[in-house]
């Protein structure tokens, strides 16, 4: 896929070069995907950690379990220094799940922090990190109830504890050591981390 080379402002492509990641993801247009990302590309995330093709090739198969999610993205904010980008997308994370036999809505919210670089003629991501905020879980239908024992969300963050608990029950291994708005110090360091690595 070609379209990310062509002449235009670095910021729309940069913009678009996210959006499109991420539509590709929720449409299952994997190839759509595959093409946002660098080879080297680092991807850390609830339940995934490893490069760029990996997680493409590992979404495509959640897909196929029957895994399925969408992100409700709002506008993202790009910051460019020559040859690097740094965007942050504020998104929810909603899922579909039964619980109990109750139809209900997960949304899991999140800041999905993008770096990207232009090699050649244009720009693809080079790392994807996610800080995690909160999360909620919410009866689709009004006047049913949907119940989480606190007991078996104990184990996990509070950031993104509901979350971590429907990955797990789904067979997946959610990771415990991710960013997250509970751990301010290391979400600072983050920050600063990624504006060393724009300015360097």
């Amino acid at each position: 896929m070609t379209g990310f080379a062509m002449a235009g402002d670095d910021i729309a492509l940069v913009t678009q070069t996210v959006l499109l990641e991420r539509q590709g993801r929720d449409r299952a247009w994997w190839d759509q995907m595959r093409a946002c990302y660098w080879p080297d590309a680092a991807v850390r995330l609830s339940w995934y950690q490893g490069d760029g093709p990996g997680f493409v090739s590992a979404s495509e198969a959640m897909a196929g379990r029957g895994d399925a999610s969408v992100h409700r993205l709002s506008p993202p904010a790009v910051r460019i220094v020559g040859d690097r980008a740094l965007a942050e997308v504020p998104a929810a994370i909603e899922v579909r799940t039964r619980i109990e036999g109750v139809l209900a809505d997960l949304a899991s919210y999140t800041r999905i922090v993008y770096r990207l670089e232009r090699r050649g003629d244009r720009w693809g991501i080079a790392a994807l990190d996610c800080v995690y905020e909160r999360d909620t879980c919410l009866p689709a239908v009004p006047g049913e109830t949907v119940t989480v024992p606190a007991a078996e969300l104990a184990p996990y963050r509070p950031s993104y504890a509901l979350l971590s608990w429907h990955l797990a029950r789904r067979g997946y291994a959610p990771s415990a050591e991710l960013l997250g708005d509970d751990r301010p110090e290391e979400t600072a360091a983050f920050y600063a981390q990624v504006r060393d690595w724009l300015g360097g």
